[in-house]
C-alpha cells in the first residue's frame, strides 16, 4: 500500500500549470477526449473478421421438431451480439453432420478470419468441430451458452433439455484439440450472461490485436540508437511470428518530402498544433514552425508508404539536415500517435507493436520508460521526451521548447503532459534467446502528485508493491527498455492477444 500522496501544490510551470493540481473529472476527460478526435480523427482500419458456426446433432432435429428453430434463434442472437463488439461477422450458419461442417470450414477460410468462434447450441460431435478447427486457417474459441441461468425441472422434457446441453461436449472437444495440436480456448455461460460475455469481448478484442499486427506496415528509419543492444528487433522474425510487414526507410524519404511543403501548410499545421495543444512561454516560434513542417512531411511519408507505425532514429552531426529532422519529429510524431499510428523515437521498433495492439482495444499506449523512483509515495515515475499518445493525456498537453534533447543532437518542441488518473497496465514485447517475442505487462494506478516539467510525458504508477521491487521483476521479464503506457488493466486482453497469436505472455 503506498503512502498517500501529498497534495500540497507544487511550483507552477511557466505555462500556469501544474502537474500536482487536481485534474479534470470524468466528464471533463471525455469532453477533451471527443474534442481531440474531431481534431485528428483516428486512423480508419480494417474491423477484426470473427467467423461464426453454431452446430448441434442432426439426429436430434426429426426426433425433437421444436428444438432446431430454438437453436437456431439463439445462435442468431450470439452471432448479432459478436456484430455489436465492433467485429465483422461471417455468419456460415448451423452445421448437423460432418459434410456441412467441412464445408463450413472452406466458407470460413476463404473469409481471412482473425478469430472464429463456434457456438456448440447442442451436443454434437467433436468430429464437426475438428475440421473447422483444422482447415479454416484462425484460431477458435468454443462457445456454450445456455438459453437461460437453469431448466425447469418440472416442465421440461428431453427436447428442453438438450437446448441447454451445450456444456456436454466442451470437455470432449477440448480432449480432441489437445490431442491434434490445436489451442483450446473456450467461454460457457448462458445467453445473456453479462459476465460470459466479458470474457467473449475479450476475446474479440484480442482479435482486433491479431488483425492488427498481421495486416501491420511498419516504418523503420534511420539507424539505430548507439549502444542500446535490447532495441534490435529481427524484422524477418517479426514477419515470420506475427504478419507484419516492415519498411525501411531512409531519412531522405522524409527530408524530400519536408522540403515540399509549403508556408500555408506550416501555417495551417501551427494553427491544428494550438488547438490540442497549451503552449508553453519557452517555446522559439522558429522550432515550432519546423516541427510543423516536419508534421506535414511526417504525413505525407505515412501517406505514401501506408505505414500504421513508424520508428525513428538519426544521430546527425552539427546541425546537418537529417539531425534538424530527428530533432523536429516530435511534434508530428505525436499528432499521428493521437491518430491511431504509433511513433517512437530511439528505432523501438518492437514498441511500435506494443503500442499498435494498444491501440488496436481502444487502450492508447504511450510511448514508456522508467524516470525515477519515490519510495516515499510508493510510486514508479514513467514516461518519456518523445512523441506521445494525446489521449491518455489527464488534461490539455503541453508544448514545451528545449534547449537540448537529452541524450540526443538536436533542439526544439516537445510534449508533456501527465496521464490521466486510474487503471492503467504497462504492456511490451520482448525477445527471447531463441528469437521468440513475449508479451509482457502489469498492471497499476496512476495517481496524482508533483511530476517534473522537462517536456516529458511523466506518470506516477503505483503498482501496490515497493517501487524497486517492481523495477526488479519488470526488469527480470525481458521487457526491454521502453513499452507502451496504456489506460485500463488490461493484463487479460493482452493475455488472451499472446494466445491467439502463439506467443508467450509474462505479467508482472
Amino acid at each position: 500500500m503506498s503512502t498517500p500522496v501529498d497534495s500540497t501544490p507544487v511550483e507552477r510551470t511557466p505555462a500556469d500549470r501544474s502537474p500536482g493540481d487536481e485534474v479534470p473529472g470524468p466528464a471533463a476527460a471525455d469532453d477533451r477526449r471527443a474534442a481531440l478526435h474531431a481534431l485528428l480523427p483516428p486512423a480508419v482500419r480494417r474491423p477484426v473478421r470473427i467467423g461464426f458456426v453454431a452446430g448441434g446433432l442432426g439426429a436430434y432435429w426429426p426426433q425433437f421438431p421444436t428444438l432446431l428453430p430454438q437453436l437456431t434463434a439463439s445462435a442468431r442472437y450470439v452471432a448479432q451480439r459478436l456484430g455489436t463488439l465492433g467485429a465483422e461477422v461471417t455468419d456460415v450458419g448451423l452445421v448437423s453432420d460432418v459434410r456441412e461442417a467441412d464445408t463450413a470450414a472452406e466458407r470460413l477460410r476463404q473469409a481471412d478470419c482473425d478469430l472464429i468462434v463456434v457456438f456448440l447450441a447442442t451436443y454434437l460431435t467433436s468430429s464437426m468441430v475438428l475440421p473447422i478447427a483444422q482447415r479454416s486457417g484462425a484460431p477458435v474459441l468454443v462457445v456454450d451458452l445456455q438459453p437461460s441461468e437453469r431448466m425447469d425441472h418440472e416442465t421440461f422434457d428431453t427436447g428442453a433439455w438438450l437446448a441447454y446441453c451445450g456444456q456436454c461436449p466442451v470437455p470432449e472437444v477440448g480432449n480432441v484439440f489437445r490431442r491434434a495440436g490445436i489451442p483450446f480456448r473456450s467461454v460457457s455461460g448462458w445467453l445473456r450472461d453479462e459476465n460470459a460475455w466479458r470474457r467473449i469481448g475479450q476475446w474479440v478484442r484480442a482479435g482486433q490485436v491479431r488483425a492488427a499486427l498481421r495486416h501491420a506496415r511498419h516504418g523503420l528509419m534511420g539507424h539505430l540508437y548507439p549502444g542500446m543492444l535490447d532495441v534490435s528487433t529481427d524484422m524477418t522474425l517479426l514477419s515470420a511470428q506475427f504478419g507484419s510487414h516492415v519498411e525501411v526507410l531512409e531519412f531522405d524519404d522524409l527530408r524530400v518530402r519536408v522540403a515540399d511543403v509549403g508556408e500555408a501548410q506550416v501555417a495551417e499545421r501551427m494553427d491544428l498544433a494550438r488547438s490540442v495543444f497549451s503552449l508553453d512561454d519557452s517555446v522559439v516560434d522558429e522550432d515550432f514552425a519546423w516541427g510543423a513542417k516536419v508534421s506535414v512531411g511526417l504525413d505525407r511519408l505515412v501517406e505514401d508508404f501506408g505505414l500504421d507505425t513508424l520508428a525513428y532514429y538519426h544521430r546527425g552531426l552539427d546541425g546537418e539536415q537529417h539531425e534538424r529532422l530527428g530533432a523536429g519529429m516530435i511534434l508530428g510524431a505525436s499528432l499521428l500517435t493521437a491518430r491511431g499510428r504509433p511513433v517512437t523515437g530511439e528505432y523501438e521498433l518492437r514498441t511500435t507493436v506494443a503500442q499498435l495492439a494498444s491501440e488496436a482495444i481502444g487502450a492508447g499506449g504511450s510511448f514508456t520508460e522508467i524516470q525515477a523512483l519515490n519510495f516515499t509515495d510508493g510510486v514508479v515515475e514513467m514516461g518519456h521526451d518523445g512523441p506521445a499518445h494525446l489521449a491518455v493525456s489527464a488534461r490539455d498537453p503541453l508544448l514545451r521548447g528545449l534547449g537540448v534533447f537529452h541524450g540526443k543532437r538536436g533542439w526544439g518542441v516537445s510534449v508533456e503532459f501527465d496521464v490521466q488518473p486510474g487503471p492503467v497496465t504497462t504492456f511490451g514485447v520482448g525477445q527471447d534467446r531463441d528469437g521468440t517475442f513475449v508479451f509482457v505487462a502489469s498492471q497499476g494506478e496512476v495517481v496524482p502528485g508533483p511530476l517534473l516539467g522537462i517536456g516529458n510525458t511523466t506518470s506516477r504508477v503505483d503498482f501496490g508493491r515497493d517501487p524497486g521491487e517492481w523495477v526488479d521483476a519488470w526488469s527480470a521479464s525481458g521487457v526491454g527498455h521502453h513499452w507502451a503506457l496504456s489506460v485500463g488493466h488490461r493484463s487479460a486482453d493482452y493475455r488472451a492477444a499472446a494466445g491467439l497469436l502463439g506467443v508467450p505472455f509474462r505479467e508482472v
